[in-house]
């Protein structure tokens, strides 16, 4: 098999579980996933996208989406209490006290020793760089990293994976993905990569070492 390229999703694989990002957010604010969401569905509505792409494409800065936010929440959940959130810097508040997933991260950092190129290949936002780029601390390691809001494509649409492979120098065949959404993997392998899909680090360990264990570099 030749596989040459790993690429690992940040938010859910390289961060904490999403599951556990929402409930220390509902901690800290009040506000709890299934009100974020709706918010979100309703922000992203008048734009006919994903209710995460308003962000995660730049079409609209973090001040705006929070401004937007802010009015879907009011207007959808009449009390509600958004005193501590602070969407103006909602990166910050989201991942303050977090930590990465050290577990994944040794993995990156065992699939480079071996020989092979690392990347991360995220969805993400302008805003986000500096909290999720200094809670990882693995530019040092990367070969790439691909960033929705910066490319203007975002998983699971395939102009994001061509572009990925293209700017680490691989071909389609040569490239993994680890995600822990099913539809990224899925999109993933329709356009010739490999993926594994992340449950937790045990079996994303396992399943990768095995990948590489049969790679070769030819």
């Amino acid at each position: 098999m030749n596989l040459k390229a790993i690429w690992f999703d940040f938010g859910g694989v390289l961060s904490p579980p999403i599951d556990d990002l929402f409930n220390e957010y509902h901690a800290k604010t009040g506000v709890s996933r299934i009100q974020m969401e709706a918010a979100m569905a309703e922000v992203a509505r008048p734009m006919g996208v994903h209710p995460l792409a308003p962000i995660e494409l730049a079409m609209l800065t973090q001040r705006e989406w929070g401004m937007r936010m802010r009015q879907e929440l009011t207007t959808l959940y009449p009390g509600i209490d958004l005193q501590r959130c602070d969407f103006d810097n909602h990166g910050d508040q989201w991942f303050k006290d977090h930590s990465a997933n050290a577990g994944m991260i040794d993995l990156m950092k065992e699939a480079k020793e071996l020989g092979f190129k690392v990347g991360i290949l995220t969805n993400n936002v302008v805003e986000w760089e500096k909290p999720w780029r200094t809670m990882l601390d693995v530019d040092h390691l990367v070969d790439d990293i691909v960033d929705s809001c910066k490319v203007g494509a975002r998983k699971p649409q395939k102009q994001i994976f061509e572009l990925s492979a293209h700017r680490i120098g691989c071909s389609p065949g040569e490239c993994l993905l680890i995600d822990d959404l099913e539809e990224n993997c899925d999109a993933a392998r329709a356009y010739g990569w490999r993926a594994i899909v992340f449950r937790d680090n045990v079996q994303t360990e396992a399943e990768l070492r095995d990948l590489m264990g049969s790679a070769t570099f030819a």
